[in-house]
């Protein structure tokens, strides 16, 4: 299922001298593979996430040292010495515990135990060693027996951005035993490490030129189907069978007599007690049945909703009373536009997905954000001009349709020089009325930090350069490329269709993709 980490270079295979590495030759070259993959995962989820690959390796006999690549990581080797006794005590007091799955030989279940016990062991290590006050979080993955080492990846992000968004209830299971997901960004931490055991079972992991690397949206797709298990699982449903991701995903692609799906579906069990059917459905549509979702969906308004158990839509109704969020057994689906649709729970959003690819959600326009853009790009910190920008932005960030505005310190000169792709006008300092004008029709709005105007409807140029996202409309990729190519000082508001908001400057671009 999952292809090789991409390899950081090109160039021929060289082997290290024997002197440079501890289990195997390539063990830094997959290290930093492994960095750059998570780097592309988790900066597009969130780039305060900052994550941080650590390789642990843990010798089979007692003789031999610990292992960490990079050595510089700030983990002490010694804390790990005694992880596969403890993985060895787990295992005997814990594997009743352990479903068996369907299949499975008397040798591979020991070995699964064996294994899970050590990945238990090594991640009591962090938890004592990255306390819960500590500025970063660790996650171990699955070890790979690799010569006389077994080899651990630890995934480290930063803790107070993991808090900043909402999640399910940990410490929940698949009936064989495997952990549920409680967000997106711990989905994607799963995917990931299922990404790195995969690449390490390869022959010499980290060794040559990888043909075939899988994208980094790719993983992040796979952790949105993984998310949306637990909802499913909480219904009462086998996920596997359930594929809502897929159902939600493919629903509101579609158009009904030419209209995007807008609406809302609550997911719960029917008899919730925090649900109301206004009618029933005689013969309940499988959620598999899309047109025909979809056609219902069209029914659907502020407060009346479709009603699914996660299999079938069997009644319209709405929510009623105070529902109890520890339940976690009543969820909502927000179809927003087309193909646009959200995972709520408790007026949490967990998930958006935007033509199929997972997200987290993000506030509207930040104040905060804008003030910092601006001291940092222009030196612009007076309130009075501060805040005649910040009405200029607010009505533009009200734009249905989104809409793109660009300060600049050269606004007059870069509206001469692109005026043959775009509509110059006479210099006008913006209003929030004027503002709402010329936002109106696509294009960009040119602007100084004075907050006049000098041209509307401007197709930006620009050199691309590796920072696009695929995920991300032309408008956004267009600002990106602008912003980055501007010999001036610039900043770039885009604001999507989708409600999102982003502030572009040049101290704020993505990371490239190699």
């Amino acid at each position: 299922m999952f292809s090789p980490l991409p390899v950081v270079s090109p160039h021929a295979i060289i082997v290290p001298p024997a002197a440079e590495f501890s289990i195997w030759p390539y063990q830094h070259r997959f290290q930093r593979a492994a960095q750059l993959m998570a780097e592309g995962i988790f900066d597009d989820l969130d780039a305060e996430l900052a994550p941080h690959v650590i390789l642990i390796g843990i010798p089979l006999e007692g003789g031999a040292a610990v292992c960490l690549e990079p050595e510089s990581c700030g983990l002490p080797p010694e804390a790990f010495t005694s992880v596969i006794a403890r993985g060895q005590y787990l295992r005997r007091t814990e594997s009743d515990s352990w479903p068996v799955r369907e299949g499975d030989t008397a040798e591979i279940q020991r070995r699964r135990h064996e294994f899970k016990g050590i990945k238990l062991a090594v991640q009591e290590v962090l938890d004592e060693l990255t306390p819960r006050n500590g500025a970063r979080r660790s996650f171990a993955g699955w070890p790979v027996l690799i010569g006389d080492f077994f080899v651990v990846t630890v995934l480290q992000v930063r803790r107070k951005a993991l808090r900043h968004h909402p999640a399910l209830r940990p410490y929940r299971y698949y009936t064989d035993g495997r952990p549920l997901a409680s967000s997106l960004i711990e989905a994607a931490i799963v995917r990931f490490n299922e990404e790195c055991v995969k690449a390490l079972t390869e022959p010499e992991p980290g060794a040559g030129l990888l043909t075939r690397p899988r994208d980094t949206d790719e993983v992040v797709r796979a952790a949105g189907k993984l998310l949306m298990d637990t909802p499913a699982q909480a219904l009462g449903l086998d996920p596997a069978g359930a594929k809502l991701f897929n159902v939600l995903n493919t629903v509101s692609s579609l158009r009904y007599e030419g209209t995007a799906g807008v609406g809302q579906m609550v997911l719960a069990r029917r008899g919730h007690p925090n649900v109301q059917e206004i009618f029933a459905l005689t013969c309940p549509t499988p959620l598999s049945d899309y047109r025909a979702v979809r056609k219902l969906l069209q029914m659907s308004t502020p407060d009346v909703s479709l009603l699914a158990d996660g299999e079938n839509v069997y009644a319209l109704g709405r929510m009623v009373g105070q529902y109890d969020a520890t339940r976690e057994d009543l969820f909502v689906i927000s179809f927003l536009h087309h193909y646009v649709w959200e995972l709520r729970h408790d007026g949490q959003v967990l998930v958006r997905a935007s033509y199929g690819q997972p997200s987290l959600p993000q506030s509207r326009l930040s104040r905060s954000e804008f003030r910092r853009g601006l001291r940092h790009t222009f030196g612009v910190a007076e309130p009075e001009k501060v805040e005649r920008l910040w009405d200029v932005l607010l009505e533009a960030s009200r734009q249905k349709h989104g809409t793109l505005v660009v300060i600049t310190t050269e606004a007059l000169a870069e509206a001469d020089r692109l005026k043959l792709q775009c509509t110059l006008i006479e210099p006008v300092p913006l209003t929030p009325l004027i503002t709402r004008l010329v936002t109106a029709i696509d294009g960009a709005v040119l602007i100084d930090p004075e907050s006049y105007c000098y041209s509307i409807g401007v197709i930006l140029d620009g050199t691309a350069s590796g920072r696009g996202s695929s995920t991300r409309g032309a408008r956004y990729n267009s600002a990106l490329r602008y912003v980055e190519s501007s010999p001036y000082p610039c900043m770039a508001i885009v604001v999507s269709e989708d409600g999102l908001v982003d502030i572009l400057t040049k101290d704020t671009l993505p990371a490239r993709h190699e």
